[in-house]
This record gives C-alpha cells, sequence and structure tokens, in this order.
C-alpha cells in the first residue's frame, strides 16, 4: 500500500488479531478463520500467529477436523501473558483492580479516601492501594489506568476543576501516579472508562452510559467509539442546566441535573431523582439518537429498578410524542457492578493492545 507506514500496519494487523483470538474465548480460532475474518493473506496470519506465540501472547487450542486435508489448528489468547490496574479514583472511595488481557479480575481492592484531604493525601492513598496489584502484574504488567471525576484533560492526564473540588484545577495526575508507580498511567472520566469497558466487551452501535454515584455523569459510545469530544471534554451530562431558578449547583452555576438529581436522592424520593435522571437522557436522545441507556453508578446499584423504571417511562414518553417517527430507546443497568469503573479503567491499558484504544 503505497505511502503506508509498515511498522504501523504490522501493528494494527497484528491487533486485529489479537482482538479476534480475545473473542474466540479458550474454544479458539483456527488461522483460516483469521485470515477470512481479517482479509489478511494465510502467509500475513502464519507469520503474526507465529510471532505472537513466541512472545507467549498465543498458544495452541488443539484440533479442529477439516473438510479437506489435515486438520486444523486451533489458537488461542493467552489471559495471564499481560496485565493492567484499572482504579475507580471517586470523592470518597478508591477501588482497583488487576485485570488479564481477556479483562478477567483476578485480584481487587478497595479503601476510603477523601478527595478533599488534598494531592498528596489522595496520591498516597491511590498509590499504597495499588502497589501491591502492581507488584503482582510484575514483567506482564502493561500499566496503570485511572477513571477519575470529571472535567479532566484526558490527553495529557491532567485534572480540571473537579465538581465540588475546584483546587485540583491544573493538577498533573498521570504524571504523578506514574512517578511514584514507577509504570505507564492513562487517566480518563469514570463514566468514559465505564463506558470503553462496555464497548470492548461487547456492546456495540451507539449508547451513553449514565453514572449517578457522588457525581452524576455520563460515557458516551457513538459507532463503537468513545466520543471524548476535540478538548476531551464531553459527557459532562451532569451540569446540563434545565431548571433556569434551580438550586445552586457545586459547578457554580443553577439547576444542574446532577444538582437535582442528588437532592433527590439526598431525601429519599427516588422516583424523582429518575424522572430527573429520564429528562436528561431524553435531551441526550434527542441530541444524539443513541441505541441504548446504561444505568450504572452506586446509587443506581442501590434500587436498579425505579431507575430502569422511572428514566424508561421518561424515554416513552418521548417517544409517542414523536409518533412515527419515535423509537422507544432501551434502558438497562449497565454489567459490571460498583467494578464497572476500575474494570474500564484497565481497559484504556489492554483495549489499544486489541486495536480497541476507543472501544
Amino acid at each position: 500500500m503505497a505511502g503506508a507506514n509498515l511498522p504501523a500496519m504490522r501493528s494494527h494487523n497484528t491487533a486485529l488479531v489479537l482482538d479476534l483470538l480475545r473473542t474466540a474465548g479458550e474454544g479458539g480460532i483456527s488461522r483460516l478463520e483469521l485470515a477470512e475474518r481479517t482479509g489478511l493473506t494465510p502467509q500475513a496470519v502464519s507469520k503474526i500467529t507465529a510471532r505472537l506465540r513466541e512472545e507467549g501472547l498465543a498458544a495452541e487450542a488443539g484440533r479442529r477436523a477439516s473438510t479437506g486435508g489435515k486438520p486444523a489448528t486451533v489458537l488461542r489468547l493467552v489471559p495471564d501473558a499481560g496485565h493492567a490496574v484499572g482504579i475507580q479514583l471517586d470523592r470518597d472511595e478508591l477501588r482497583a483492580v488487576l485485570v488479564e488481557l481477556d479483562g478477567t479480575v483476578v485480584a481487587a481492592r478497595h479503601a476510603e479516601v477523601d478527595l478533599g484531604a488534598g494531592a498528596e493525601a489522595v496520591l498516597g492513598a491511590v498509590v499504597e492501594l495499588a502497589g501491591e496489584l502492581v507488584e503482582r502484574g510484575g514483567d506482564t504488567l502493561l500499566g496503570v489506568g485511572v477513571g477519575a471525576p470529571g472535567p479532566l484533560d484526558h490527553t495529557h492526564g491532567v485534572l480540571h476543576r473537579v465538581t465540588g473540588f475546584p483546587e485540583y484545577d491544573g493538577f498533573p495526575l498521570r504524571d504523578a501516579l506514574a512517578e511514584r508507580l514507577g509504570v505507564p498511567v492513562v487517566v480518563d472520566k469514570d463514566s468514559n472508562a465505564a463506558a470503553l469497558g462496555l464497548a470492548v466487551g461487547g456492546e456495540g452501535g451507539s449508547f451513553a452510559c449514565l453514572l449517578l454515584g457522588t457525581g452524576l455523569g455520563a460515557g458516551l459510545v457513538i459507532g463503537d467509539t468513545v466520543h471524548r469530544g476535540a478538548r476531551t471534554g464531553a459527557g459532562e451530562f451532569g451540569h446540563q442546566v434545565v431548571q433556569l431558578d434551580g438550586p445552586p449547583c457545586h459547578c457554580g452555576d443553577r439547576g444542574c441535573i446532577e444538582a437535582l438529581c442528588l437532592a433527590a436522592v439526598a431525601r429519599g424520593d427516588v422516583a424523582e431523582a429518575a424522572r430527573v435522571l429520564g429528562v436528561g437522557a431524553s435531551n441526550l436522545a434527542g441530541l444524539l439518537d443513541i441505541d441504548l441507556v446504561l444505568l450504572g453508578g452506586r446509587t443506581i446499584a442501590a434500587a436498579p429498578e425505579p431507575f430502569v423504571r422511572g428514566v424508561a417511562a421518561v424515554l416513552d414518553e418521548r417517544a409517542r410524542r414523536e409518533g412515527g417517527l419515535g423509537t422507544t430507546i432501551p434502558v438497562r443497568v449497565a454489567p459490571g457492578g460498583d467494578r464497572g469503573v476500575a474494570e474500564g479503567a484497565a481497559q484504556l491499558l489492554l483495549a489499544p493492545l486489541f486495536g480497541r484504544a476507543d472501544g
């Protein structure tokens, strides 16, 4: 291919093969199937798989009966050939997981943290929690991914004015953690990390992952790709104003969905919180024409059915108003439970290996 960067192409082709090995699972996949599904020549596939076997990333999974000639050798991914640590840094807690190449969690840790205690105290807590998992990953560790409250700069790993904690504006979380842990670090918004984990895990199309916990954010996947925006600031879902004279929000505005939703939760009015969340989801559906809404975060986990029912009711009403143009958008609880963000954060390191950096 004229003008192509051959090392980059080789890396891209290897990622295609690795991703098919990953999705094939323990049953494996043959070289012929790899060639058919990637569009690569059998010779190219043979070279790639030979190299992957030498590197310990692929292994034989047995033989499969052939329609002609000798039985085909089936190959599989070696999950423990690589690991990543995923961390959810919330305003009041930390969750960390050690994840294998296929997404299997092999260790998990949890601790309380106070984001208001200052950067040094928080860094110390993250290093203490993650240090053991980093050591356990050893030579196979690709790095550490962190899902943190936004807004932040994903490209440079720098926090901005975290809602409720503006003192973190400009704090270089990625570089500070990389220096202390001694491994590569990637930082993204917690909602983006959760959405990436869902996309890599097989959730396709265009969807929104709404996380309601100590805050409210959205991870957006558009056409199988995590949408971060030109300045990586997309998904500040909680700070769309829906009531001009509403209560003040920690972001400095008034009547934000986050403020209204968290206030309803605080007074025990789950139905109202779900209705407000549904209004936001409806706005999002109208703007982006998404296929699915997934609900996550600790508040949703505490009462999943009322939230699914309430958000779905608002979306159903919107579909009825649109008449023939309207299609009801399904609403489901996001899989992954309380480890969804941490597991997605690990994919910030793992997904690029499979050519899935953005989903």
